[in-house]
């Protein structure tokens, strides 16, 4: 195992993002990065089984199109972590921006605490690849809007009110998401229905609550007990009146 440590401290993101592809190129396994301010674009397009590990608070767009390493953040995340991610992990000690998972693919995305709003915005299944997004806190408004595919949970560890953010799942035509406890029908967007989940749908995402629980230290048995809403989609066109053709 090769490890680098690599001191970003009023470095400027693009020296910074060609020192970690020049130590992937070198074989490097693990690359902490220390004193991380805002720079963007960390690990966008990285490949292989890499591990990084950020010490602060990174910018935009952390891990986009990147295919098998692993991100951990030990701080909060700038908007849209893991876009269009085609595999591999991100684990964040903390918040997320905007446009979380924002069209990912492929992969996982473990958020501690909150997310902003249209988390999980399009995300889609890609050939035998499903992406997931959990969530320890709460998500603002249009979540999931959009999705085609994968899975989105959100555990809402320190709201036990219903879940009350518009455009829940609004437009989705594919994917499905659960939250933990009732969500109010006024949320539900275009296209989506919600109905409480069924047993059989809690141990199919069981691995998940277990991976999260694992990560932060949580009761694993605390969210598995817990009831859950499931919201997918009405069908696959959920705009097909909103058009005419002549």
């Amino acid at each position: 195992m090769t490890r680098i440590v690599i001191d970003a401290k009023n470095m400027h993101y693009t020296p910074l993002n060609k020192l970690i592809r020049q130590a992937t190129h070198e074989g490097a396994t693990e690359i902490i990065l220390e004193n991380i301010m805002g720079q963007r674009f960390i690990g966008d397009g990285l490949t292989g089984d890499v591990k990084i590990t950020i010490n602060g608070v990174p910018g935009g767009d952390l891990g986009m199109f990147m295919k098998g390493p692993t991100i951990e953040v030990f701080g909060n995340v700038d908007h849209a972590p893991a876009n269009t991610m085609d595999d591999g992990d991100i684990i964040i000690h903390g918040a997320s921006g905007d446009a979380t998972a924002h069209s990912m693919r492929g992969g996982k995305i473990f958020v501690r605490d909150d997310i902003g709003y249209r988390g999980g915005i399009h995300m889609k299944h890609y050939m035998n690849k499903s992406p997931s997004l959990i969530v320890g806190g709460s998500a603002r408004a249009f979540l999931g809007e959009y999705m085609a595919g994968g899975l989105v949970i959100l555990f809402r560890l320190h709201d036990e009110k219903p879940y009350a953010e518009m455009g829940l799942g609004s437009g989705i035509h594919g994917g499905e998401i659960f939250i933990r406890g009732k969500v109010e029908d006024w949320t539900l967007g275009v296209g989506s229905s919600a109905h409480e989940a069924t047993p059989e749908e809690i141990i199919r995402i069981k691995p998940l609550i277990l991976e999260f629980s694992n990560y932060y230290h949580i009761d694993a048995s605390y969210l598995l007990e817990s009831q859950y809403t499931r919201i997918g989609p009405v069908n696959s066109r959920p705009f097909a009146g909103k058009y005419t053709w002549e």
